[in-house]
């Protein structure tokens, strides 16, 4: 085990948080090593938190983005949850919050409110359109935003649209605050000032569009939903053998095209199919392509057309299920695996993605709904017995 400091020990982040966004944003400030400390709503938490009972009884979403957190229950509304944040907030470098639109200006939680007591504070609003513009006050869930961002016009069949498997627009959101937030920390290490960060989930998305945008400049055709395919570039997607399992497979260029048809597909001579010379001809002679393609592997099982590929350099993949990935044997012999903490006892994690030479990540519990909640009142200066009257009338 690496004994380095991580890059953000000493570093305290505030999130008044909830769903995805913004605890991804969070969870990944704290595998560096930031205190995070999670507000939850008394009694209710995060609603994150009852999404599913898949892990043990826990939410698979709550469980992804919210280890090693603190979990301090309070009522913002509350008198006495007021003067607690403040509190807070004299020692935090970071507050992130993606409550409504307007809810944290409501609460006197506004950079431009708290920039004044706290210059040096990194205040990050995640929010579904940004804090101006005609959407302002729209809300905005994972898939709205899907839908919004142009996901869904490029994404599924040609008969119908499908969304992301995963909440890719919280994803993009979430990767886009902390990103943000590390160059706010590097800026304020130089000038020694605060930042305002202003996120939108639908700029986080679109900014992932920006090859189909592109594609369709000045007023050009769109690519087309292809499913599994790739929009523009053929052959790229999948293909089945002969034992009715599916291979997904990609070239990039010319040289791959010469070789596939000669080692993959055994006949030489479709290289130089007019239909097929380039990948535009390509692009639009699939059907016949494809045809092509599938009566060669039909001979062939899954294995079998993978060894060609491979023998070729050609790109290929299996068509993971979640329990292959689960057993994947290529994240097994890099020791991707760990173990973390939670209400339901230790349960399995993957390490962040990067591996760093100097640090280990950190990889603490999942935190059970107001588990921290005396701990942080204490170091407060707040006595059990101010600690019981406050949770007695909902305030913690």
């Amino acid at each position: 085990m690496l004994q380095s400091t991580r890059p953000l020990e000493g570093i305290t982040v505030i999130s008044l948080e909830h769903a995805i966004a913004a605890p991804f944003c969070t969870r990944q400030l704290a595998d560096l090593g930031a205190r995070v400390i999670k507000i939850e709503r008394p009694g209710v938490g995060d609603f994150a938190r009852g999404y599913d009972t898949r892990v043990s009884g826990l939410s698979s979403h709550f469980v992804w983005t919210n280890r090693s957190k603190e979990s301090l229950t309070l009522n913002l509304k509350d008198e006495d949850g007021k003067k607690i944040i403040a509190k807070l907030l004299e020692e935090a470098d970071v507050l992130v919050q993606n409550l409504a639109p307007g809810a944290a200006a409501g609460l006197g939680l506004s950079a431009a409110v708290l920039h004044k007591k706290h210059p040096r504070l990194i205040v990050c609003d995640i929010s579904g359109y940004g804090e101006d513009g005609p959407y302002r006050d729209k809300k905005a869930y994972d898939l709205l935003i899907q839908s919004e961002g142009g996901f869904l016009s490029v994404t599924g069949t040609r008969d119908d649209m499908a969304k992301a498997g995963c909440s890719i627009a919280d994803i993009a959101a979430g990767m886009y605050a902390y990103s943000n937030i590390l160059a706010a920390l590097i800026k304020r290490g130089r000038d020694g000032k605060g930042s305002h960060i202003d996120l939108s989930m639908l700029e986080a998305l679109t900014e992932w569009m920006s090859f189909p945008m592109y594609y369709a400049y000045q007023g050009a055709s769109q690519p087309v939903r292809s499913g599994a395919e790739h929009a523009t570039i053929y052959p790229y997607g999948p293909f089945t053998a002969g034992d009715g399992k599916v291979v997904m497979l990609g070239l990039q260029n010319e040289r791959e095209w010469k070789v596939f048809c000669e080692v993959v597909l055994q006949d030489p001579a479709l290289a130089a199919d007019e239909r097929f010379s380039n990948n535009s001809r390509r692009h639009e002679n699939r059907d016949a392509l494809r045809a092509l393609i599938l009566k060669m592997f039909a001979d062939m099982t899954a294995e079998q057309v993978v060894a060609r590929l491979d023998e070729a350099q050609i790109a290929n993949a299996h068509v993971s299920t979640m329990q292959d990935i689960w057993d994947h044997p290529q994240l097994a012999a890099r020791g991707r695996w760990t173990e973390v903490g939670s209400p339901a006892g230790a349960l399995p994690a993957l390490l962040p993605p990067g591996v760093n030479d100097s640090y280990d990540y950190r990889m603490d519990a999942v935190p059970a709904l107001g588990q921290h909640t005396d701990g942080i009142l204490a170091s407060l200066g707040y006595g059990a017995e101010q600690i019981a009257a406050m949770r007695e009338r909902g305030a913690v």
